[in-house]
């Protein structure tokens, strides 16, 4: 008995090295241009990866790749065409149905179209990546396998939520920063896939919550209000550091509440640009914020290429009943 005990090693390394998969995870790259492919290889082997295929987008345009994606898949499509598009279309389908994980990198300019593209398969998209955006996301996309692979984490609270979401968008500025200074290797973080708003658990809308739903709702307010309110936010930037400021979520749900209200839709570009942070940052959060029920994407009924975003009916109720509170409050002016 002594002797096979003695076999095992009951060394907290050894409970780490249990959660670690038999053999390393299965990456597929897809880039036209090869240094960014070597680049991006590079990333995947320092992380753990073992790089399946690397090879140029046109072999997506042409037809749909041959045999399995693997556990992640890594585009790179800055100006696609209309073949690439139908590519990338074609790829989140599999993508989904594989349950591979999708990281689709491309530009400011043509993210409406490209998010039009992914609706399937819940993929990351950037915009613009410097090398650290992608060693970011490659840390996301690990902590998502390794909670969906049966590890288990604690149950976090809501500040603890809060807090983590915020210490990635951190996380990322600092990487680019080091970048820019030195050039150095960066390691992945692995945030985990972890919503920070109450909407997405179990049991948040509680008895008291439903019976205010019954009550009588306020209607949004006069989008001019919003629009003001908007304005004096983004002064702030002309005296102080935009970053000191930062609240995507919150700019995000001002711009869509005035645009609900104005009866006009919202392209994720122009929600990003209104969030004040970098697309990539702003693009993790309406991700968040989708997944929580709070935003809702929204197929353009004449193009089904493109597709807009929009406050979920739960969101929109408590945007008018936050204003509400506002115009009721004799201390607000």
């Amino acid at each position: 008995m002594a002797q096979g005990l003695a076999r095992f090693d009951l060394s907290p390394e050894a409970d780490v090295a249990l959660l670690r998969p038999c053999a390393p995870l299965a990456v597929s790259i897809f880039a036209d241009r090869a240094w960014l492919r070597s680049e991006m290889a590079e990333d995947a082997a320092a992380a753990g990866l073992r790089v399946a295929r690397s090879a140029d987008l046109a072999i997506l345009a042409a037809k749909e790749p041959d045999g399995a994606l693997g556990d992640l898949v890594l585009v790179d499509c800055p100006v696609p065409e209309g073949a690439e598009l139908a590519a990338l279309a074609r790829l989140d389908q599999q993508a989904a149905r594989t349950q591979a994980h999708l990281v689709v990198s491309t530009s400011m300019g043509a993210l409406d179209d490209v998010f039009g593209c992914l609706d399937q398969s819940a993929a990351q998209i950037l915009v613009s990546p410097s090398r650290a955006d992608r060693v970011v996301a490659l840390g996301h996309l690990l902590g998502q396998i390794a909670t969906q692979g049966g590890s288990r984490v604690r149950e976090l609270s809501e500040s603890d939520r809060m807090s983590l979401l915020r210490l990635t968008q951190q996380v990322s500025e600092i990487a680019h920063r080091l970048e820019v200074l030195s050039g150095a290797p960066l390691a992945p973080t692995q945030p985990g896939d972890l919503s920070v708003f109450a909407f997405d658990r179990p049991g948040a809308e509680d008895g008291a919550t439903q019976r205010l739903v019954r009550q009588q709702r306020p209607s949004l307010p006069d989008p001019r209000l919003v629009r003001k309110i908007i304005r004096m936010r983004q002064m702030r930037s002309r005296f102080f550091e935009g970053e000191l400021f930062a609240d995507p979520a919150w700019d995000m749900l001002l711009d869509l509440a005035a645009a609900r209200a104005e009866h006009t839709r919202v392209s994720v570009t122009s929600l990003c640009i209104a969030s004040g942070v970098p697309p990539t940052t702003a693009l993790r959060w309406i991700s968040q914020m989708t997944k929580a029920g709070l935003l809702c994407r929204a197929e353009d009924t004449a193009d089904r290429r493109r597709a807009f975003i929009t406050l979920s009916d739960k969101a929109a109720d408590a945007m008018a009943r936050y204003f509400g509170e506002l115009a009721s409050d004799p201390c607000v002016t």
